[in-house]
């Protein structure tokens, strides 16, 4: 059993690169940055932008040995928030809605600084539908806490999984 134990560590070791518990290939980094992301969409939701950065920077942190610092990490996150919209999905009888969408969108450039061809700029999504009876402040604040966290684990696994 100690022989096979200590093969294992011998070989996960000798691996290049890190691979953190939860699977995500940070290569040879030992930093992370995660500027803060601009509000940028028509509909603005005053604690989206810090609650957003916030997570993602929670996310990162927590899934990988990379130490957090300001600015200049060996992977970079930064971006924009360009959608917070609610809008009525789904009509219902007598021309009546019966569900409205809140959807959030966010544009992310990732810089791999030490493997340029990782790196990438792309748009994540995420929405939630709730029903139209309801006053978006009354599940507002539930709704935008599980976006932000959907979206958060879509660009952890989009920059480090890569599945």
């Amino acid at each position: 059993m100690r022989t096979l134990v200590l093969a294992l560590m011998v070989l996960v070791s000798a691996c290049k690169g890190m691979y953190s518990f939860t699977g995500g290939d940070v290569g040879n980094a030992k930093t992370l940055s995660v500027l803060a992301f601009d509000n940028r969409a028509d509909l603005i939701n005053p604690m989206l932008a810090q609650r957003f950065t916030t997570e993602l920077q929670s996310v990162m942190v927590r899934q990988t040995p990379l130490s957090l610092v300001g600015r200049d990490g060996d992977l970079q996150f930064s971006g924009a928030i360009t959608e917070y919209t609610v809008r009525s999905e789904a009509p219902a009888a007598n021309d009546q809605v019966a569900q409205s969408r809140l959807s959030i969108s966010v544009n992310v450039e990732f810089v791999n600084a030490l493997n340029d061809e990782k790196s990438f700029a792309q748009t994540f999504s995420a929405f939630r539908n709730f029903p139209a009876s309801t006053d978006l402040r009354s599940v507002e604040d539930a709704l935008v806490e599980e976006m932000v966290s959907e979206l958060s684990d879509k660009i952890f696994n989009r920059a480090l999984v890569q599945w």
